[in-house]
């Protein structure tokens, strides 16, 4: 393709509007922000005056967008409950989908989205963000080059003490579909399973805790209010893959721990290790350490320098390089549409995340007994 792509996006809240639009617009080269959906209107034309071109327009219907012929590109960034129905109408009416992640409330609604991405012809990707933190894109070099060897056990976390989200529909379980599992666990689990690089999953087991949506003191931001608290408050996972790897996964919102660890992942090797957590002074970073035997000695490197959310001067901190990552995002999903090639996070890849969050609720429902896969 030659031309510039001309893209709609469907929901302005702050995932829209902060990762979405701030990407985009760092590829001016590459496309035009021509459609503005949001169920507010107010918020599509305070998107369309800062985002759009001179023929943007906007709408409170989606399906506006999906027969628009001259819309090549969808971004969907709506709740998660409307990703699979809005992401499918866009395919089947020809336009490539960015859908933000989870790509779906459940395993079945992903495999469909995905399915019909290759039925349609027409490229599906998901907004797994985090594999462009600067600290992942150089563990993912590590295990490349061999580094770590065979690895066959890991940990992804995504950990709040008390974090709970008090805006937007966050504690509706009906629009989001569940709680921190599905908002933060995602991102770990998607970063563990492409280091691993394995996507075959054997089994899931997990635990979904409503131990605490009636302590809402002390929460960052504020206190939720408990009458409206619908989700989980924390849970916990076990997966196991069909060549014997494992996983563990814990996602919480609130939980009486010591210190949040957030996006943060531990993998371990044959021939090394490496984890990542939170920087205790405080800032954005994540500390990578990696662990291995040099010279028959126990080594762990640390390299706590230059996270993403403060490269290519990106000073301004969280927001700052939460833009910065989805600029990064955004050029890989671009240049796949103009090149014809695969995106940088496949639909494949992202069912099986998504298959995993699935079982784990599924496994808790049913009293903690595994659930099985083909």
């Amino acid at each position: 393709m030659s031309k510039k792509l001309r893209i709609g996006i469907v929901g302005l809240g702050f995932i829209g509007t902060q990762k979405h639009l701030v990407g985009l617009a760092q590829h001016k080269d590459k496309c035009d922000i021509v459609a503005f959906c949001d169920f507010d209107i107010e918020r599509a034309e305070a998107g369309k005056a800062q985002w759009g071109n001179e023929d943007a327009y906007t709408t409170t219907d989606y399906k506006d967008l999906v027969n628009d012929d001259s819309i090549d590109v969808i971004h969907v960034c709506t709740w998660n409950a409307n990703h699979c129905e809005i992401t499918c109408a866009a395919l089947e009416a020809g336009k490539h989908v960015m859908v933000e992640k989870p790509m779906a409330v459940t395993g079945e609604d992903a495999r469909k989205m995905r399915d019909t991405a290759k039925r349609t012809g027409k490229k599906l990707t998901v907004g797994f963000q985090y594999r462009q933190r600067e600290e992942y894109q150089f563990l993912k070099a590590l295990a490349d080059e061999g580094k770590f060897g065979e690895i066959y056990a890991a940990k992804a976390h995504a950990t709040r003490r008390r974090g709970v989200p008090i805006w937007g529909v966050f504690t509706d379980k009906t629009k989001q579909g569940g709680g921190p599992l599905i908002d933060l666990g995602g991102h770990s689990i998607d970063v563990a399973l492409w280091l691993m690089n394995n996507y075959e999953v054997a089994s899931v087991t997990g635990v979904v805790n409503y131990k605490l949506a009636d302590k809402p003191a002390g929460n960052i931001g504020g206190e939720w209010d408990p009458a409206t608290y619908e989700v989980e408050d924390s849970a916990f996972g076990f997966v196991t893959f069909k060549n014997g790897a494992s996983l563990f996964v814990e996602a919480s919102w609130a939980l009486n721990i010591k210190a949040a660890r957030e996006g943060c992942i531990t993998i371990m090797g044959t021939e090394a290790g490496a984890e990542t957590i939170q920087d205790p002074a405080g800032s954005a970073n994540l500390v990578v350490d990696v662990n291995s035997i040099e010279g028959g000695k126990q080594v762990n490197t640390g390299f706590g320098e230059g996270g993403a959310y403060f490269s290519a001067g990106a000073a301004g901190g969280a927001q700052t390089g939460f833009s910065y990552m989805g600029g990064l995002e955004a050029g890989l999903w671009l240049d796949a549409i103009l090149n014809d090639t695969e995106p940088y996070v496949t639909a494949d890849q992202a069912v099986v995340v998504t298959e995993i969050l699935d079982g784990i609720y599924k496994s808790a429902a049913q009293g903690g007994k595994p659930v099985y896969f083909d």
